[in-house]
């Protein structure tokens, strides 16, 4: 499950600014498609932030509906309290449930602005592994929580047999070799920062939870097939189209960026939550430059 090509799934709004369902159906079905390994429901790049309780449960609930046992689906329910992440997390799952759908696993986030300490961080993901019912995926990413999961954290972790995987966001390469020492061979690795993925699975990662996905899903399930594979001369040319656009999808914040491409490609309407915004037009070129280079023709002809 936690492996390949896991898209961080953007969430479209409608004109309204509520949750457009339909636009979900038409992405969940692009992706599945395209090859996509699995989604991830309700993170960074799906707006996790500005959703309230009951959108978060109905939007992770509809999205097991229509992927229906297809691809794995991640639900997204970090947060940074504890209590508040267990009751979010416990809702879904009983959404799902009560709906006879599953999902698969959860995608838990370091506690943002709160600073925790390394006991801090055991003692939350230890507490939330308690009482969810699907494994735990942690999420590392220090620029956006100023809060870093270290390996020997890590460690700790993986003994609770719900903790499983690290989605890494840090970018420091090197971490692969200290956390193979500190871990079992099961545990799972997947990048959390598309420039790093052909890298990222040589050094023994096992694939990567994807912005760049959104928009060339194919590609980007291709590059961690063929890494995964060994083929990495095939690995390597996939790597060489994507680069332009990974970089394309952070020219403002994720995901001002891919969300425009999207709705360039017709697959959503252009609704953003503030207290993001539309991608500026200074960057438009660079982005449909990044994008034809990587391939992508779906409605670009508009």
């Amino acid at each position: 499950m936690f492996e390949g090509s896991l898209v961080a799934l953007v969430t479209p709004f409608d004109a309204d600014d509520r949750i457009d369902y339909d636009a979900l159906r038409e992405l969940i079905e692009f992706h599945i498609a395209e090859g996509t390994d699995g989604l991830v429901i309700a993170g960074t790049t799906g707006e996790s932030a500005t959703l309230a309780k009951e959108e978060h449960v109905e939007l992770v609930s509809r999205a097991a509906g229509i992927v229906a046992g297809r691809v794995p689906v991640i639900a997204g329910t970090g947060s940074n309290s504890t209590r508040q992440t267990i009751e979010l997390s416990l809702a879904v799952s009983e959404a799902v449930t009560e709906a006879d759908l599953a999902i698969d696993g959860y995608l838990m986030v370091a506690p943002y602005y709160n600073k925790p300490t390394q006991e801090g961080l055991y003692r939350h993901f230890h507490s939330i592994a308690d009482v969810v019912d699907k494994p735990i995926m942690l999420y590392n990413v220090p620029g956006r929580t100023v809060t870093d999961i270290l390996p020997e954290t890590v460690a700790r972790l993986a003994e609770h047999p719900n903790i499983v995987a690290l989605k890494d966001a840090t970018g420091d390469m090197a971490r692969m070799e200290r956390h193979r020492e500190l871990l079992s061979p099961d545990f799972r690795y997947l990048s959390g920062d598309d420039f790093t993925v052909l890298d990222f699975i040589r050094r023994g990662g096992h694939g990567v939870v994807t912005v760049s996905g959104n928009v060339a899903p194919a590609l980007m399930a291709g590059l961690c097939r063929a890494a995964n594979s060994g083929d990495f001369a095939t690995a390597e040319k996939l790597d060489g189209r994507l680069q332009p656009l990974n970089t394309a999808m952070f020219l403002e914040s994720n995901p001002i960026p891919v969300k425009w491409a999207l709705n360039r490609m017709g697959l959503i309407g252009p609704g953003i939550r503030l207290p993001l915004t539309i991608l500026a037009e200074e960057y438009h070129a660079q982005v449909l430059q990044a994008m034809e280079k990587a391939g992508i023709s779906r409605g670009m002809a508009a």
